[in-house]
């Protein structure tokens, strides 16, 4: 008895929670298609009041030019999410699967790293870039996220789980170190290396700090720059929430794509 009471009781907070995290995006998505300049009376009734329509994308389509921040978004974006794939895959391979000296020093040196917060690094990379001749290009939002450390750490813990005795046979049938690690570890490591991916595209999609830095024309800006420049100027509740729309649909589709192995990779990856 004590025990149904407890069920009830864990799915009546769990649903209680569900919806306190929707209801955000309830109100982004349902104030995206309301024609008002502030967010006025309950959200909850904004439905019923039947003044929808695509009135704040159309005048974010018209008015900016969301085309060519789309396309640098998805330069910017889909470049280090396949790099960082390739490279977690590769380097993950080596420090759980190889023998070299000073393997475990330099991973938890590569480790130590993510301590330091990104946003100290912004001035020297500025400094760096400009004698480079790098700012407002492309080169200043790509190289730096060519891979990641916590990809190569995921991986390595999926791969540390794989028995030993795959490598071992595979080596007796002959099939040497590329083969090995593009026939046997590369499918078997789908499911992390897609939680990689879609860490990678979410990361470098929703990324506003960076490309604020080195971009300096329109021209430049990604989606995200460039609907905050936007927004800035209208000051309009509606079109707010239609640039939120337009930002967070990719990095949602992408989520509820590789949904299936984004968990199984973190599970597999959180084993030891």
């Amino acid at each position: 008895m004590e025990t149904k009471k407890t069920s009830k009781l864990s799915i009546f907070l769990l649903v209680l929670l569900a919806l306190l995290f929707l209801t955000p995006f309830f109100i982004m998505i349902v104030g995206s298609f309301m024609k008002m300049k502030l967010p006025i009376g309950n959200p909850f009734n904004w439905i019923a009041s039947g003044d929808l329509g695509l009135d704040n994308f159309k005048h974010i389509l018209r008015y900016s030019d969301y085309p060519k921040w789309l396309v640098n978004s998805l330069i910017i974006t889909i470049i280090p999410t396949f790099s960082q794939m390739f490279f977690a895959a590769i380097l993950g391979y080596l420090f759980s699967k190889k023998e070299f000296f000073g393997r475990d020093v330099i991973f938890w040196m590569m480790m130590a790293v993510i301590m330091v917060p990104t946003q100290i690094l912004i001035i020297p990379r500025y400094i760096m870039f400009s004698k480079f001749g790098w700012i407002n290009t492309y080169l200043p939002l790509i190289i730096p996220q060519l891979w990641a450390i916590m990809g190569v750490f995921l991986v390595k813990q999926f791969m540390s789980q794989l028995p030993k005795e795959l490598e071992e046979a595979a080596f007796i049938d002959g099939a040497n170190d590329f083969q090995i690690f593009f026939r046997i570890f590369m499918p078997l490591c789908k499911p992390v290396i897609a939680t990689v991916g879609t860490f990678a595209f979410i990361q470098c999609w929703n990324d506003l700090l960076t490309p604020l830095i080195f971009t300096t024309s329109q021209e430049m800006y990604p989606v995200t720059v460039g609907l905050a420049s936007m927004l800035t100027k209208e000051g309009n509740f509606g079109i707010e929430m239609g640039g939120s729309v337009l930002s967070f649909v990719p990095t949602f589709l992408i989520f509820i794509f590789f949904q299936k192995y984004f968990t199984k990779g973190i599970a597999f990856s959180g084993n030891k």
